[in-house]
């Protein structure tokens, strides 16, 4: 306990964060005006971008809501971005503010008709090669005409229910204990840790597989990813020509993602290739027995109410009739007026997983803001349209890539088509070529972007989700579990896109 004062603020400084991060944050934010001062407002946005980095790679020891914040409000401060940048990001990418807020609350609520329908594919199918491969592809298909952050509440949604069955279990407790912190394994019975790290092993690679299958379905449609939708306006693409315009690029490269997912089973290489522990398999098939069981009239009725929910929301979706935040609220509205679902506290339970990330993005959009500002981003755009022209999808597809790896995939590709179109407009380029370079953007913010979690934002909100730290899911693993697939995607990418041109 501090003694004093001072001892009390230098505690409650970033909570129970490791005294050695506390001590880097505080020195960021006193190096980062000298930095200004010194060097000038470009250097220090690489600085600023590189800081912000470290919080989402440490995101395990605190939340990067929080240090990161303090960055973001730090270079509003000493002037590297205004308040009026920052809220013209956020306003430009609401429709994903949107999303984060209703459509993952919306998936909160079709949990019991998820849980039920995995369960059988998880008890069902017992080869863990075959298994993987169906979560990719499930991920992949539902990414090409949901989004991947909505798959991506899908499948953490399911891992979550998976593991806190058996952790249950594996503390001497029954399925439906509600008094359980799943986070703990103080009480977790000796005979059972192995099978439990086992099973956390096996769920991590489930997770990647799904989350890199969001990546592959994602980059195909208009509505996969928020940048596509942006990219298809600018470029005046329809759902059919988009999908059209991809196709040379996003099919081969989802017959080499889906083949890297079963060559990596197959040779456990990379953190996969863990199997289903058998006690752990007994326990989800007496789970989904006894839930089948003592199963109402009521609880059938509501698993109907959330199967049609379902199908609303994915003909929402694939005829983009609203935005996908919107059409997440009506789920919600759908869902809980027709389950009895009523009590304002049992809704708000919906939000506690998505807002503290919605927070967290906005906090990232004053980061872009910085980025932005500065034109951090410019020498390289312009570096590349000085080529000749028959390298430049290749080069820009690259350059996309890289930065993407590091930054926000949304925001590069609005710098990038917003660039190229200007130069369309003034032109310098032909209107075919034009297509050819959207193509490159398009799939180079897509593709080698699952390297790290920064460039994703379903990689970066699986890492911050519930689960990311339930089956030991840290930056630097994620990142090691996503090397072949980086690889493999961004290779066959960038050939294809040099091929078609």
């Amino acid at each position: 306990m501090p003694s004093t004062v001072l001892g009390g603020f230098t505690a409650n400084f970033l909570g129970n964060a490791p005294g050695w991060y506390k001590q880097l944050i505080i020195l960021f934010l006193i190096i980062n005006p000298l930095v200004v001062w010194t060097l000038g407002p470009g250097v220090a946005g690489w600085v600023l971008v590189g800081e912000f980095i470290f919080t989402l790679a440490m995101a395990l020891k605190c939340y990067p809501l929080l240090p990161g914040g303090l960055l973001a409000v730090e270079s509003l401060l000493i002037g590297m971005t205004s308040p009026d940048a920052v809220y013209h990001e956020v306003l430009a990418n609401f429709p994903v503010i949107l999303l984060l807020m209703f459509m993952v609350a919306g998936i909160y609520f079709m949990k019991d008709l998820l849980l039920v329908t995995f369960t059988q594919i998880l008890v069902g199918v017992r080869s863990k090669s075959a298994l993987s491969l169906l979560f990719c592809t499930a991920a992949a298909v539902l990414s090409a005409f949901l989004d991947a952050l909505t798959v991506t509440a899908v499948i953490i949604s399911v891992a979550v229910g998976f593991y806190s069955v058996y952790h249950k279990v594996a503390s001497g407790k029954g399925y439906h204990h509600n008094d359980h912190n799943a986070q703990s394994d103080e009480h977790v019975i000796e005979l059972h840790r192995e099978d439990l790290e086992n099973f956390r092993a096996f769920l991590r690679s489930l997770l990647m597989h799904g989350a890199i299958g969001t990546a592959l379905g994602g980059v195909a449609t208009m509505v996969g990813e928020p940048q596509n939708l942006l990219i298809a306006k600018v470029v005046g693409w329809n759902f059919a020509d988009f999908f059209q315009a991809m196709l040379p690029v996003s099919f081969p490269v989802l017959l080499a993602g889906l083949a890297t997912c079963w060559a990596l089973e197959k040779l456990r290489w990379f953190g996969y290739g863990t199997r289903l522990p058998k006690p752990v398999r007994r326990v989800l098939e007496e789970f989904a027995e006894n839930e089948r069981t003592k199963r109402t009239k009521a609880d059938q009725a509501a698993l109907w109410v959330q199967a049609l929910a379902a199908v609303v929301l994915v003909i929402g979706l694939a005829f983009h009739l609203a935005e996908v935040g919107l059409i997440g609220l009506l789920v919600i509205i759908l869902i809980t007026s027709f389950t009895g679902v009523t009590d304002e506290h049992q809704i708000g339970k919906a939000f506690q997983e998505s807002l503290p990330f919605t927070s967290l993005l906005v906090v990232f959009f004053a980061i872009v803001a910085v980025i932005h500002e500065q034109h951090l981003f410019k020498p390289i755009i312009d570096l590349v349209l000085s080529l000749p022209e028959d390298v430049q999808p290749g080069w820009f597809f690259i350059a996309n890539g890289v930065l993407s790896m590091i930054s926000d995939n949304v925001f590069v590709a609005t710098v990038y088509i917003s660039e190229v179109k200007q130069a369309l407009e003034a032109g310098v380029i032909s209107e075919q070529h034009f297509r050819n370079l959207a193509v490159a953007i398009n799939t180079g913010t897509n593709l080698p972007s699952v390297a790290t979690p920064n460039g994703q934002a379903a990689f970066l909100f699986l890492l911050t989700s519930a689960i990311a730290p339930l089956v030991r899911l840290s930056y630097g693993r994620m990142v090691v579990m996503a090397f072949p697939y980086t690889l493999v995607m961004g290779g066959v990418g960038l050939f294809a896109v040099v091929s078609q041109i």
